[in-house]
């Protein structure tokens, strides 16, 4: 039976008007005739969704109890009846309701007040109401069923897309789940979105499509209505504080309740970007499903940079609750001085009490967001989910030691060495970067049979005592041991202030200042151990043909050469997975950590066949925790990350964009002396008046913007150089405002 025929069978409606309205589950019609204005609303038939229905119509009832609101209603057959089944299918009239949409008006204070005035008391007549369909009811767009979205997650084409999604279901894990036996449940709308709310004159008037109506969480109202009106605004948190005020006013909130809503709003973002997502698959022109899309994720990537903290007080504070108070960084300090030596040092002037940290930002106690244009460690962003996974679900199940045989171990290996060369294909775990160069150093020794080690001037190789031994930029500070005897220390071939024009002119001058002091140690030298950027040199890179050239005349006198990728490995240069691939070169030896665990203690050595097979003399080399199958789990995550989010041609992109802001700052500010590195690794030279290293300015830098919340740090030989290393999640965006940043401080100085 076609829809004018039901329509005039059943309600005798003649001579209509008819439109389609889009709908999730429902097909809708807008019915106009000369009796009034109606939607019909016409669903497959099935006995659960009938029993829905029923109970839907029953709650439209008790809602239209509400006085000074519209809110549609049920429509009767001609027989009395609330709906009408024909072939299989469904079919309800309910009442137009008139209005301007919440989405075409603007959100002044008083409207978001009055939507959270409308939405309590709307809650106070059904949120107690008692149906068994509706407390039975299942539906992804319940935030109490919002992991049942999971299977949603595979279907956004963007993997750093899905990261972000996935971060806030392991939050929600987190901070949610933990509490959820705690909160208040009942029937509630479940939809107040800026299409389903309407107004007049300046304030919410009613509401349509109860067809999310739930048994749920009393909160998720507020977090879903203030979803949808801080879409789209400049400042989201400071406007979606009104609906919770004027909700609460009404039906006064719990203390549990607000202390998540953060990650509920976060939740209902991400069911939005889900399901749209998975619906384009079905519907890919549907604007309907779609209208919500973009602004969910513009919203979704302004929530990860509110500090939860902050938007916990704030929620608090907007309902009179006691705001929770950051801990007094003074005892803060005395705590840590009583058990933590000073040799231990702090980052700032101005010391920061962390608490929490995702991708490229990092969250204090005291409620600010720090942009981390610092932390090279979390190579793929802090709390990635796809690592943090990876450690929990290993951990539950499996950690023990490379004396069994793990699967992680072996899939591991396998993907770690497939980014080397050929050559390279033996590797041993170990704990961290500076045990890696430890053992490098020792496999070297046994390997040559020799014991003199060649290093860079200002190099740093880790924390041991072999590692201090063979790092100048801590044997030649104020308290260090000072060079070894069996340490050759060469010059840092530094193109900048060489004197050289060109690049490979610095090369070749370097190459044979080097090659002169390899020959008076001749046949004496075991290895030679660089990093391809001089981190602690002042982000330093090797000019091309440098180390080409010394790893010639290195073996060519029976020592082994040593890469020392620890920092700059891993895609972070861009251009290259590997420092030594940039500079065109190949070593017998390579020492990684640092990043391949995105923060969890990892570190390794890959070295040849030839070489593992001299260490292979009786003394058996064992680890307690290298290669442990958390590690490994770890390990193998990073990696993948790096490849699924095309992480290392993002280093590339967004590092090419920082050099050029950098450099551009660098015509207006001469204070800059020079700007280099490569991909997200980046070093900014300070100089004073007189081309002099600028210690004070350099750390007057790094220090205001620790007050204007983004975090970079100061290195090299006078502490002059300002080194940018962020996590691999940092955007062109961030470079903009870590660069005007910097702009500020220079443009606001005098003579410093």
């Amino acid at each position: 039976m076609h829809i004018e025929g039901i329509l005039n069978e059943h309600y005798s409606l003649k001579e209509v008007k008819m439109s389609t309205l889009e709908g999730y589950d429902s097909i809708n019609y807008k019915i106009e005739s000369k009796d009034g204005v109606f939607v019909l609303k016409q669903t497959a038939f099935s006995e659960e969704i009938n029993k829905l229905l029923d109970a839907e119509n029953k709650i439209l009832k008790k809602a239209n109890t509400l006085e000074n609101y519209d809110i549609s209603k049920v429509i009767n057959t001609d027989e009395g009846q609330p709906k009408v089944i024909v072939e299989e299918n469904m079919y309800r009239l309910l009442s137009y309701v008139e209005g301007a949409f919440l989405a075409d008006v603007n959100h002044t204070p008083e409207l978001l007040n009055s939507l959270g005035g409308f939405l309590a008391s709307l809650d106070l007549k059904i949120f107690s109401e008692h149906h068994s369909a509706l407390k039975g009811k299942e539906t992804n767009w319940d935030l109490k069923h919002f992991k049942s979205n999971y299977k949603y997650l595979e279907y956004i084409p963007n993997a750093k897309d899905r990261s972000l999604v996935d971060y806030f279901f392991l939050q929600f894990d987190e901070h949610v789940v933990p509490v959820q036996y705690q909160l208040r449940k009942g029937i509630i709308h479940n939809d107040a979105n800026d299409w389903n709310v309407l107004t007049n004159d300046g304030l919410v008037s009613g509401i349509i499509d109860f067809g999310d109506m739930c048994h749920s969480w009393l909160i998720n109202e507020v977090a879903i209505a203030m979803c949808y009106v801080m879409m789209n605004k400049e400042n989201p948190l400071e406007i979606g504080l009104e609906v919770i005020k004027g909700y609460h006013e009404k039906f006064p909130l719990k203390n549990e309740e607000i202390d998540i809503l953060y990650y509920l709003i976060a939740a209902r973002l991400c069911t939005s970007v889900c399901n749209s997502a998975y619906a384009k698959t079905l519907k890919p022109d549907s604007d309907y499903i779609t209208v919500s899309e973009k602004p969910a994720w513009d919203l979704l990537r302004k929530w990860i940079a509110i500090n939860p903290i902050k938007a916990k007080n704030q929620f608090r504070k907007i309902v009179g609750l006691q705001v929770i108070a950051p801990n007094n960084k003074d005892l803060q300090l005395q705590r840590r001085s009583k058990n933590i030596s000073n040799s231990l040092s702090m980052s700032y002037d101005n010391v920061i009490e962390m608490h929490q940290a995702a991708f490229q930002y990092m969250y204090e106690v005291e409620g600010n967001t720090f942009l981390d244009a610092y932390n090279n460690i979390m190579l793929v962003g802090h709390a990635h989910p796809k690592v943090v996974r990876a450690a929990r679900k290993t951990m539950a199940r499996l950690n023990t030691n490379t004396r069994y045989i793990y699967e992680e171990l072996l899939s591991y290996s396998e993907l770690l060495l497939s980014k080397f060369p050929k050559h390279l294909n033996k590797v041993f775990f170990v704990n961290s970067g500076s045990a890696a160069s430890d053992l490098a150093i020792r496999m070297a020794t046994i390997h040559t049979k020799k014991e003199k080690i060649m290093v860079l001037e200002n190099g740093y190789h880790g924390n041991s005592k072999a590692g201090i031994e063979i790092s100048p930029y801590k044997y030649n500070q104020k308290g260090g041991p000072g060079r070894q005897q069996h340490i050759i220390e060469t010059q840092m071939p530094k193109t900048f202030g060489s004197g050289f024009d060109h690049e490979i002119d610095a090369a070749n001058h370097y190459v044979k200042n080097t090659t002169e002091q390899i020959s008076t140690h001749e046949n004496e030298i075991a290895a030679f151990i660089a990093e391809p950027i001089v981190g602690c040199g002042g982000q330093v890179p090797l000019p091309k043909g440098y180390l080409k050239g010394v790893y010639s005349e290195i073996r060519a006198q029976g020592g082994v050469c040593i890469s020392d990728e620890v920092q700059v490995g891993f895609g972070r240069l861009g251009d290259s997975f590997w420092g030594f691939e940039m500079l065109e070169c190949e070593p017998d030896m390579v020492i990684i950590g640092k990043p391949m665990g995105n923060g969890h203690p990892i570190g390794a050595v890959v070295t040849t066949d030839k070489i593992a097979t001299s260490f292979d003399n009786g003394l058996e080399f064992f680890s307690s925790f290298g290669g442990n199958p958390v590690s490994c789990a770890i390990g193998k995550a990073v990696l993948e990350v790096i490849e699924e989010e095309e992480l290392q041609k993002h280093a590339k992109t967004v590092g090419n964009y920082l050099m050029q802001c950098l450099k551009e700052l660098q015509t207006q500010y001469p204070q800059i002396a020079d700007v280099r590195g490569s991909g997200l690794f980046i070093g900014v030279e300070i100089v004073d008046n007189q081309g002099n290293p600028n210690k004070k300015l350099a750390s007057k830098i790094k220090n205001n913007l620790r007050e204007n919340h983004i975090l970079i740090g100061t290195d090299g030989p006078f502490d002059s150089v300002l080194k940018i290393k962020p996590p691999l999640s940092f955007s062109q965006n961030d470079v903009d405002e870590l660069t005007h940043a910097i702009a500020a401080v220079l443009s606001g100085l005098s003579k410093v």
